[in-house]
């Protein structure tokens, strides 16, 4: 696929941003649309180096008529863009639709009718809701637990039915817990980095029970990347992750115990989900992706870990994340 041109939407945020720089060090010819605002601002594309094979672009998915000019010329799209921070589907749903369902249709539509080889729909792990068995394989049911999982259930749905229906060669690669420099401050290893780098003595956390299957940052793309390179792929929902459960305190332990720290965690009973909404088990069954691809992860958490903090440590970089901010 090297040299090929593709289009990854939602490059401005944290997954896509690594996204667009792995692929253009990989020799692609990128588009990276980024959110369109009246500050010209790119995301956090702003902190990587564009060059030659990067061109940035801003819009916005919900238009189907812009989604249909990007996509000319595009032999492989990344679509990426969406609304995703959990509490705050629950405060405005409605924006969950129009982004995530109405934007993965347009963006199906703008593919089909230009003739675009592959489509790489991102989903999210979420999906499953608390795990009815464990490892997760793609065969498990959905569970739609937020609105912002209803939200993906329904994108997923929409991309693909038009493999279905039309041909399209979808591929629903479905990333569990992603984490690493540039993640969200809404996510909780973000949340306990900042607060510890900040000098906190004390710091404010949710539901400390549930488990997740974290992967760095590096692994889900290469995970992405390698699903566009597999036509055994087509027309699948495919897993990316780790097949290694952790519980968020055992989480929250071993980042203390990276950063040398001796803070206490207090519960904030404003990160704590809706009973019934909280997704208490997240485990991946990575089989798939490795019988597709060939792919396995190459970052353990600890290494990941590390290599997440150092970037937090950073001056420049904290600087930008709100501490004492609750970012729903």
């Amino acid at each position: 696929m090297k040299r090929r041109k593709i289009l990854i939407t939602g490059a401005d945020g944290f997954i896509g941003s690594h996204l667009t720089q792995m692929a253009a060090e990989r020799g692609y010819s990128v588009k990276a649309l980024v959110q369109y605002n009246s500050f010209n601002s790119w995301g956090w594309l702003d902190d990587i180096e564009i060059d030659e094979n990067i061109e940035v672009i801003s819009g916005d998915i919900r238009d189907p008529h812009f989604c249909k000019d990007i996509a000319k010329d595009i032999d492989t799209i990344f679509h990426l863009a969406a609304l995703i921070a959990i509490p705050y589907s629950y405060i405005a749903p409605d924006s969950y639709i129009e982004t995530n369902v109405k934007g993965t249709l347009n963006i199906c539509r703008a593919a089909l009718e230009n003739g675009c080889r592959r489509v790489i729909h991102t989903s999210t792990s979420e999906v499953y809701g608390t795990a009815r068995y464990v490892p997760i394989d793609e065969n498990h049911p959905l569970q739609p637990q937020s609105p912002y999982s209803a939200s993906k259930i329904g994108a997923d749905a929409i991309a693909m039915s038009h493999y279905h229906s039309f041909d399209l060669p979808v591929t629903i690669a479905r990333p569990f817990n992603t984490y690493g420099p540039r993640q969200s401050a809404r996510a909780v290893i973000p949340t306990i980095i900042t607060q510890i780098a900040a000098g906190k003595k004390e710091i404010s956390v949710g539901d400390l029970t549930p488990t997740r299957d974290f992967n760095y940052v590096t692994d889900t793309c290469r995970g992405l990347i390698a699903l566009a390179e597999s036509e055994k792929a087509v027309g699948k929902s495919v897993n990316i992750g780790s097949n290694f459960e952790i519980s968020i305190a055992d989480t929250l332990e071993l980042i203390k115990k990276l950063m040398n720290s001796d803070v206490a965690f207090i519960t904030d009973t404003k990160r704590i989900r809706p009973k019934n909404s909280e997704v208490q088990r997240l485990w991946c069954d990575n089989t798939l992706i490795k019988e597709l691809t060939g792919f396995s992860p190459l970052v353990s958490l600890e290494e990941g870990l590390k290599k997440t903090i150092e970037w937090f440590k950073d001056p420049k970089n904290l600087h930008r994340y709100k501490i004492d901010l609750y970012n729903v």
